[in-house]
């Protein structure tokens, strides 16, 4: 697999001067259909995988062996280039800097590292809170050491809007600014203010999610050097809805020839690449 060139692609579309909405993706046939439809960029969540893998919800239960093997699963069933959200690195520095060298290793092209205090400690309430700034820097630095190829992108995450205020926001993007990280992720954003402030702070490109519904504008977000906005991520959330509405009707007696919502077998066909296999089937087993 050519992880390089995704990289390069990646790296394309913040040089380029508009804000994208990434695919979010959680298996290899939701890639492929991302990568069908045209999208520059596949975006596999925490609590995606959480609840693709485990089917559980997102309080760091996926290990990250899982969550990788699930990202190369992803990034070998065609070209999209993935961004992952890695969450907190899966423990300290160290822990960050063995994350980072194997989702490189599973193909990723971008990921995140965010400096929220994960998992939630005994005692502690319910309401999350940060890590130090001094740890932060210590989770970004380990985090571009454990890089080999300097294609792929880093990204220093922070939900210090929602958290802590705009700025403590700005002082944390600076610091990871000047830590080295390619581009800041900027959870919960809710104002044009907040970006507005921040993108003013800081050189690198910011990515968004959780951003409020006055931030849909994506003039707006291009024109503050934001490249990457998140739409939540609703494709896993039809699919269970789809598999739900689909067994529920069989288990109430519906034929399996009038059930409704169903992909239709050349749609089938093509996203499991079936011609690709009948070709490779003609040419390395003599099939007629």
């Amino acid at each position: 697999m050519d992880w390089t060139s995704r990289r390069t692609r990646f790296r394309a579309v913040l040089e380029e001067g508009r804000c994208l909405h990434p695919a979010s993706v959680y298996d290899a046939i939701s890639a492929r259909i991302a990568e069908d439809l045209g999208f520059e960029v596949g975006m596999l969540a925490g609590s995606i995988g959480s609840l693709a893998v485990l089917g559980a919800p997102d309080l760091i239960l996926l290990t990250l062996s899982e969550f990788a093997a699930q990202a190369y699963r992803i990034c070998r069933a065609g070209n999209l280039a993935l961004l992952v959200d890695a969450d907190h690195g899966y423990g300290n520095a160290l822990n960050v800097k063995r994350t980072v060298e194997e989702l490189e290793s599973a193909g990723v092209a971008a990921l995140t590292i965010e400096d929220t205090l994960l998992p939630r400690p005994y005692g502690r309430e319910e309401k999350p809170s940060l890590v130090t700034i001094e740890e932060g820097v210590g989770k970004m630095r380990a985090a571009l050491a454990g890089r080999q190829d300097k294609r792929l992108i880093v990204a220093g995450r922070t939900s210090a809007l929602s958290l802590s205020g705009t700025a403590e926001a700005i002082v944390r993007a600076k610091a990871y600014e000047a830590a080295g990280v390619d581009a800041i992720f900027l959870a919960g954003a809710k104002t044009r203010a907040e970006i507005e402030a921040v993108s003013s702070a800081v050189k690198v490109p910011l990515f968004l999610g959780g951003a409020s519904a006055e931030l849909a504008d994506l003039d707006f977000l291009s024109a503050h050097n934001v490249k990457i906005s998140l739409q939540g991520h609703a494709p896993f959330s039809a699919a269970v809805n789809a598999v739900y509405e689909t067994l529920k009707a069989l288990r109430q007696g519906v034929p399996p020839r009038e059930l409704k919502g169903l992909a239709a077998p050349d749609l089938l066909r093509r996203l499991a690449r079936e011609s690709d296999y009948e070709r490779w089937t003609r040419e390395f087993l003599g099939g007629a």
